[in-house]
């Protein structure tokens, strides 16, 4: 007797918003091929349309609504995809999954980011469901999303790769413990929860032998790997890392510099308070890691930390930073800034802007204050005018951009190692995939290995490398 084979499950998938975000993208396509389902980049050949979401700020949280809406228009203009399923994932779902439940009821499910590893069977469920006559109009959309998110990967989680071949995203963790005024974060993703060392040590082997040249260590506080697994001793900033309480940033990247191979380790998304001279000590010993530091400052005002709560004061980032470069000689410190946040006075932005000038950053960036419902700061008297808001931010960035064209002209003449991104294009250590600048360079140099040129010119935030 033969039997039908039943038709390939086709599905597309949107993804939005950060690294992590991708990450999670990743993780369900990585599920969704051991299903045996098959990725589509076209939405009216899917079956299933996954939008993953980002609410981060308010700009995230408008694309990723325009995104769905899209998907849900495209839906009932094409008789072709009138049966499609829509599932809306990510931090928007998980943040707002009860009034998206009420607000768009065209999606036929949403989910969050304990369901990453379960998308081929919701899937396979919402399709059942068609066979069986059900009338979505009638039940409404499926809601999986839970309260507390608990999910962080491992080192054999299925997982499809959306980076070129030569660079990958590695997630150490996932939540965040910080009390961060402004940020949604925590209550999106949860607490912290580090992964297991080994568990890293062996997911960054394997990608080194499969090819790749660039490990992109990401968490919410990358600093933070480990130290949530201290018998509940919590930290103090100012008293340093030590290291023989258990597994820590420190000791991670000891072992990754271990690993046999040509790549670089790059450190995103650190928290200044839990940065230690033994964590300098570390990156300067550990020639594999990037000579590159991703470090929020967020502002320098003692009046904004405590306002912002970031757990730091001036003097402190001030240490840190003279800390750092003394360490590191070569180090390239990014970091980024948030003006107009409640209550900021002239005084406190003429503070910031005197601090960039004198720290000189190599890499920097401005954020205009969010106001973001369920934060701490939605909440704050003080709110600040948008026209106040958006001079200072105008004037923050031209701070920076100045900065930017001084320290590239520091680098004509210099010979600098490259990472080929795309044919002509290439990143030095101090510039981190699809952040910071790059560098034009002979279109022979092979894509995604490692090229040493000498620099000739810049414009604007890149550099040209001579032929």
């Amino acid at each position: 007797m033969c039997y039908a084979r039943p038709p390939m499950i086709k599905v597309g998938l949107v993804s939005l918003g950060c690294a992590k975000n991708l990450i999670d993208s990743e993780i369900m396509i990585g599920h969704l091929h051991a299903a045996g389902m098959t990725m589509t980049p076209e939405p009216e050949d899917a079956d299933v349309l996954i939008i993953n979401t980002c609410s981060f700020i308010d700009m995230a949280k408008k694309e990723s609504i325009a995104s769905v809406h899209d998907a849900v228009d495209g839906r009932d203009g094409s008789e072709k995809r009138a049966k499609q399923k829509i599932i809306v994932a990510g931090c928007m779902a998980q943040r707002f999954s009860q009034e998206l439940f009420n607000l768009m009821p065209d999606v036929d499910a949403f989910i969050g980011l304990d369901q990453l590893t379960q998308v081929a069977p919701i899937i396979e469920g919402l399709l059942r469901k068609d066979e069986g006559g059900r009338m979505k109009d009638e039940e409404g959309p499926e809601n999986h999303v839970t309260l507390k998110p608990k999910y962080i990967p491992d080192y054999d989680t299925p997982r499809f790769r959306l980076t070129p071949k030569h660079t990958a995203y590695v997630k150490i963790a996932e939540g965040c413990n910080h009390p961060c005024s402004f940020c949604i974060i925590p209550k999106i993703r949860g607490q912290h929860r580090s992964r297991t060392q080994e568990s890293v040590v062996r997911e960054v082997r394997d990608l080194v032998k499969s090819g790749v040249k660039e490990i992109n260590l990401i968490s919410q506080d990358t600093t933070y790997f480990g130290m949530d697994k201290w018998e509940g001793q919590r930290p103090n900033p100012r008293s340093g890392v030590d290291s023989t309480k258990g597994e820590s940033l420190s000791t991670l990247i000891r072992e990754l510099n271990e690993i046999e191979g040509d790549f670089w380790i790059r450190l995103l998304y650190t928290h200044p308070a839990h940065w230690s001279d033994e964590l300098i000590q570390t990156i300067a010993e550990c020639p594999k890691v990037a000579r590159y530091v991703d470090i929020p400052l967020q502002h320098i005002s003692d009046h904004m930390l405590t306002l912002m709560k970031r757990e730091t004061n001036g003097a402190y980032i001030r240490d840190l930073i003279k800390r750092m470069r003394a360490g590191i000689p070569d180090i390239a410190i990014r970091t980024t800034f948030i003006v107009g946040f409640p209550g900021e006075t002239e005084e406190d932005f003429e503070e910031l802007l005197a601090f960039m000038e004198e720290s000189k950053f190599e890499r920097a960036g401005v954020f205009n204050y969010s106001r973001e419902e369920g934060t701490r700061a939605d909440k704050m008297d003080g709110h600040l005018h948008h026209a106040t808001r958006k001079s200072r931010w105008n004037r923050a960035m031209a701070v920076l951009q100045k900065r930017a064209e001084e320290f590239n002209a520091t680098q004509v003449g210099k010979r600098l190692r490259v990472l080929v991104e795309t044919t002509g294009v290439a990143r030095t250590q101090m510039d981190a995939i699809e952040i910071d600048g790059t560098v034009f360079v002979d279109k022979a140099l092979p894509v995604g290995e490692f090229a040493d040129v000498t620099i000739g010119d810049w414009r604007g935030y890149d550099l040209v490398a001579k032929r």
